[in-house]
């Protein structure tokens, strides 16, 4: 259901190396959120670093919303990376899982194919 990749690399350096690895893959990062300070900025006690990046691939994205709008809902695509103790963690839903919801066969080997994609900025990231 998800994948998940953990890392020893400093914070700094997972999500500069995500952002790095997401455009060499020709996935652009759509927004970041910094989940921690927007808690924190509410008087909320948060204590771990926690970013949630929203990335697309405008290829995929479009044979997607052209054969279904309403998987607008599920994109861009969504990769928390956090911390966990001495670890950082990078973590998605899988496409693959998430396309399930919308019975469109036709787009499992497009879903398929960013899923590997996803997997594979993570892991460059981690490293």
């Amino acid at each position: 259901m998800f994948i998940a990749v953990r890392s020893r690399k400093s914070l700094g350096d997972v999500r500069q190396r995500f952002e790095e690895a997401a455009a060499e893959r020709k996935f652009g990062v759509q927004g970041v959120h910094n989940i921690t300070a927007n808690l924190q900025s509410k008087g909320l006690v948060f204590d771990r670093k926690l970013y949630v990046y929203e990335i697309c691939n405008p290829g995929s994205a479009k044979k997607v919303l052209d054969t279904n709008i309403r998987i607008a809902t599920a994109l861009p695509c969504r990769v928390s990376i956090y911390t966990d103790g001495k670890e950082v963690v990078l973590e998605t839903l899988k496409p693959t899982v998430m396309l399930k919801m919308f019975n469109e066969p036709t787009l499992e080997n497009t879903a398929r194919e960013v899923e590997t994609v996803i997997g594979e900025i993570m892991a460059v990231a981690a490293k």
